[in-house]
């Protein structure tokens, strides 16, 4: 029996949404012995390797209709009250396709990865189950950020999109209590995100430099305001000890270097992360709004590297200050661990935190909670 899962986005992994769908598409493959995978072309023209070698599984391409088809469309998802950014990823091609493979012999379970595909199909879901694989409830912390407006009305969606799903994955215990309150009657259950921890080796050695690395889509805002936190805030203090400490700052969405100190070290996207936990004595996660469970955070605790972040990016995970990771959630005590942890190293604590990794948030775990 193959189950069928439906993304809005070329599988590519180069997001915390994509390295989620993964995860979740690894999983689904081995818990059930096959997978098909049907994605609309979006932000890259094939999908990665990755994904196209996981044992078992279709990728089915959809082409989204452009011109006056795309605008109808468009039309008729505000008018189910789909709020505009999401409505915009609407396509009636994947949503048809969908339902076609839905109703193929011996298909499984149908799951739609993210809130998008849920809206796509939702008419699917009146006739038969669908689960909605939810990355995060973001009417929980929008509010929060510079850019939110039109509150209420992701409320509402994300409501409707929770009462119609045959069960709700929720990846972390805050936004299961988040989704209980928003839709009573919701159908949860807990999906935590996972990387393929078997697959990385942890880094070896102290790292010759004192040097953090934060790894992250800075295009996503909590994930920039956390980088003001860190350069406004954090590494002042840290270099009024430690002058000599480093920042690397790994993702795309930035277009330029934000800081002129060299002691700020802008990458950018790199195809292989390895290099930059390597080269560096810890990570951090100092995210100050924002859902979910950070998959950078699960990443980093399952290279071995020491991680250091606010008690906001760790809610969604079962870490211990002090036992598999380090929290502070001010920039006095952020930096006070951060000099200690780059100055001293902590092998113990990141051999600790890459054990819970491969407890907890392996695919194999996963695989285990899906079968």
């Amino acid at each position: 029996m193959s189950d069928l899962l439906v993304t809005t986005h070329t599988p590519m992994l180069r997001t915390g949404q994509t390295l989620r769908t993964y995860g979740v598409a690894r999983a689904l493959a081995a818990a059930s012995g096959g997978l098909t995978l049907l994605y609309a072309r979006f932000e890259g023209e094939a999908p990665d390797e990755a994904f196209a070698s996981i044992p078992g599984i279709e990728l089915r391409e959809v082409i989204a209709s452009r011109g006056p088809r795309r605008l109808l469309a468009y039309a008729a998802a505000r008018a189910r009250g789909v709020p505009d950014g999401f409505a915009r990823g609407v396509s009636p091609e994947l949503a048809a396709e969908a339902a076609r493979l839905a109703a193929a012999p011996g298909r499984g379970r149908v799951v739609a990865d993210g809130p998008i595909a849920m809206a796509a199909l939702d008419g699917l879901a009146r006739r038969r189950a669908v689960v909605y694989n939810a990355h995060n409830i973001e009417s929980a912390f929008r509010h929060e950020l510079a850019e939110e407006s039109g509150g209420r009305a992701l409320r509402r969606f994300e409501r409707k999109l929770l009462a119609c799903a045959s069960e709700c994955w929720m990846v972390s215990e805050p936004d299961m209590q988040a989704a209980a309150e928003l839709c009573p009657g919701a159908r949860l259950r807990y999906v935590p995100n996972v990387v393929d921890v078997s697959a990385i080796s942890p880094v070896g050695g102290r790292a010759p430099e004192p040097r953090a690395v934060f790894v992250a889509n800075f295009a996503y805002e909590p994930n920039l305001n956390g980088m003001a936190f860190l350069l406004e805030k954090v590494f002042p203090l840290v270099w009024a000890e430690l002058p000599d400490a480093r920042l690397m700052l790994v993702g795309g969405g930035l277009d330029a270097s934000p800081s002129q100190d060299p002691r700020i070290e802008a990458v950018g996207f790199v195809p292989d992360l390895r290099a930059a936990y390597a080269s560096a004595r810890c990570a951090v996660v100092p995210l100050l709004q924002g859902g979910g469970t950070p998959l950078k955070f699960v990443e980093a605790l399952a290279y071995g590297l020491p991680v250091l972040a606010t008690p906001r990016a760790a809610a969604g995970l079962e870490v211990s200050d002090g036992v598999d990771c380090l929290l502070a959630g001010d920039a006095t005590s952020f930096a006070a661990k951060l000099v200690a942890v780059l100055r001293d190293g902590a092998p113990e604590l990141g051999a600790r935190g890459r054990a819970l990794a491969l407890e907890r948030y392996s695919i194999e775990a996963l695989t285990r909670a899906l079968a």
